[in-house]
């Protein structure tokens, strides 16, 4: 994966609109199913049935990324990744995405440029085919990016949050808590004296645990498996990114159910597993003697407990991400 210096030369308001846009269009391409690309007023992209989903998802410098911790390449490659695991967690096959970024106006043009090969390169790896189709450029006081995602079902049934029944399998595909550990690590060891993100402190970080930092900053969800979990016959299916606890407990509260986690099947460490946020991996219920597809492993099962998680039998926390938990206004 590029990883790219930290930027300079002209910024965003030294060159204009017109010209920031010049820069970044050719980095970007279309998807396979792109029926008319970026320059017009609205995109065109094809769908298998008439049916597509939809997704949306913002970041935001200070609570969602820090420009000292990520490069403009792996936020380019992020942005991508979070959107693309929303339209897996349907059981469609992403198509295409639509960008938006307000920046204030001193930013370097290459923290774009750079932004633009992550969305492209993010897209290449994670989901083969398809493409940015559009999207808006303005100005702000903090760097913002907005994201939709757009997905083929192929013919298919969504897979919704609220297909669990009692009885059925849990499985989980991706990573549990990588990315809660790395950020962790970046919080204590990636920052000045004073507390703020550094990015010589982060470089060092990265130098002793890159696979930890690299799980936060430009995550590898395993977004191909939505859609093998729907034609495996998933019943219900979400992301998992604010943590697995939080985000079973919308599977139980959708279903009426409960979902009851196998301690053993989380590993060793039980709090991080189950509270950790943002690896974006996808959470599904399968029906029992349904043969589990790969890369899912059951992690537990359904029961008849409406709206409860638990863990072995017993109440589990719902610990995990919640963007206005303690959050003071800051951008640090």
């Amino acid at each position: 994966m590029e990883r790219a210096a930290r930027p300079g030369g002209p910024t965003i308001a030294e060159l204009g609109e017109s010209a920031v846009l010049a820069r970044i269009l050719p980095r970007l391409a279309p998807g396979d199913t792109t029926l008319l690309g970026a320059g017009d007023d609205a995109a065109v992209v094809a769908a298998t049935d008439g049916r597509f989903v939809v997704t949306t998802d913002m970041l935001v410098h200070g609570p969602d990324f820090r420009l000292a911790w990520s490069t403009p390449f792996e936020l380019g490659w992020k942005a991508a990744a979070t959107n693309l695991t929303d339209v897996a967690a349907m059981g469609a096959r992403p198509t295409g995405l639509v960008v938006a970024v307000a920046a204030p106006p001193a930013t370097p043009v290459a923290v774009l440029e750079g932004f633009a090969d992550g969305l492209r390169e993010g897209l290449a790896v994670l989901a083969p085919g398809a493409g940015v189709v559009g999207g808006d450029l303005s100005a702000s006081s903090v760097l913002t990016i907005a994201v939709t995602a757009f997905g083929d079902l192929e013919g298919r049934e969504p897979v919704l949050r609220s297909g669990a029944r009692v009885g059925d399998v849990v499985a989980h595909a991706g990573e549990r808590g990588t990315a809660a550990r790395g950020l962790a690590l970046l919080f204590a060891e990636g920052t000045d004296p004073a507390g703020m993100p550094d990015a010589e402190a982060a470089r060092e970080v990265r130098a002793r645990h890159p696979e930890l930092v690299r799980a936060q900053v430009a995550p590898e969800p395993p977004v191909a498996a939505g859609v093998v979990a729907a034609v495996a016959g998933a019943t219900a299916m979400l992301d998992v990114s604010d943590g697995l606890a939080r985000d079973a407990r919308r599977i139980a509260e959708a279903s009426g159910v409960g979902i009851d986690f196998d301690a053993r099947a989380l590993g060793p460490d039980l709090r991080v597993a189950l509270a950790g946020a943002e690896d974006h991996g996808l959470l599904a219920t399968f029906q029992a003697g349904t043969r589990v597809p790969e890369p899912f492993q059951v992690v537990g099962r359904v029961v008849d407990d409406p709206g409860q998680v638990l863990v072995d039998g017993e109440r589990a926390g719902a610990d995990g991400w919640d963007p206005y938990a303690g959050w003071d206004g800051s951008s640090g």
